[in-house]
């Protein structure tokens, strides 16, 4: 029987503190489904649900398809964004300008610290500008949806990126040839693949639940879509909201067992590896030994 490590709660003090953090998470699930059951006429019933694939009412809920896809795009964008332009920038302060980390931190607060209809007001003469360049085009809400991002994704990467000592791998790889590129994909990146998936779900997470700056800028989202849709179907609206919930919780706990069964492969691994054997040691006995021939006659 393992020793209890000190500083970390029992077991079963554990298994307490999950169960209750679920039940509190279940409960608003639960008087959703509830809420979805209900009959017009009474009692309960899936005919919310069927009404919602029933293609002689798809006309009425053409805005809420139409949100959803925006949302989906939108998603997709903010991600490459995140992806091509936040990370590299992240590691080349991380690893060449270690001095403006400092103020990248400072920057990538402001977005939580700035109130969302604060930076609207902000992003409105900037939209105007981009509306006449780029066209007015719902995709271009992926500028606003990388800045509220920034913070989370930010977080998420360089807690990684300072766990895994980058400075040291990156320059081990230059001093054998390596270039930039070759660094970044083949060096940083599988190392801090933990935060990039982390950043990756946060930016997914937040553009889909975004409704301040979509609906003050006029665009239609899942969001916005959902508000317009409650207005005259609220069963509806709750139907596609619990089914987002439980869509992001399925693909948390997904990611949660991959990242599980990854490390337990490598501890198995590790495990398994036979040890390397203890150098032998030597002494006296390589020291040439003296000849016992007879030296020769001069």
């Amino acid at each position: 029987m393992s020793a209890r490590v000190p500083g970390r709660p029992s077991k079963g003090l554990a298994i307490t503190v999950v169960t209750v953090i679920g039940l509190v998470f279940l409960i608003p699930l639960g008087a959703m489904v509830e809420f979805t059951l209900r009959q017009t006429s009474g009692g309960y019933g899936l005919e919310h649900w069927a009404a919602l694939f029933d293609p002689e009412k798809s006309r009425g809920y053409r805005i809420l398809f139409q949100g959803l896809g925006n949302s989906v795009l939108l998603a997709v964008i903010t991600l490459g964004i995140v992806l091509v332009l936040f990370f590299p920038t992240i590691v080349l302060v991380h690893l060449r300008f270690p001095k403006l980390e400092r103020a990248l931190d400072l920057l990538t607060v402001l977005p939580i610290a700035i109130p969302a209809i604060v930076l609207v007001v902000g992003f409105a003469p900037i939209y105007r500008s981009i509306g006449q360049v780029f066209g007015s085009g719902v995709w271009t809400l992926a500028f606003a949806y990388g800045v509220l991002v920034l913070p989370f994704a930010y977080r998420a990467i360089v807690s990684d990126l300072q766990g895994m000592d980058a400075r040291v791998r990156a320059e081990a790889a230059r001093s054998l040839g390596a270039g930039w590129g070759t660094v970044l994909a083949r060096v940083i990146a599988p190392g801090v693949r933990r935060g990039l998936l982390a950043a990756s779900l946060l930016t997914v997470a937040i553009v889909l639940g975004e409704f301040t700056v979509s609906s003050l800028l006029n665009r239609t989202t899942l969001q916005t879509a959902l508000l317009q849709i409650s207005k005259s179907d609220p069963f509806v609206a709750v139907i596609v909201s619990l089914l987002s919930l439980v869509g992001a919780f399925v693909v948390l706990l997904l990611v949660s067992a991959t990242g599980s069964a990854r490390r337990s492969g490598r501890r198995a691994r590790r495990a398994a590896s036979p040890a390397l054997p203890a150098p032998a040691v030597t002494g006296s006995a390589t020291a040439p030994v003296p000849s016992k021939e007879s030296p020769s006659v001069r």
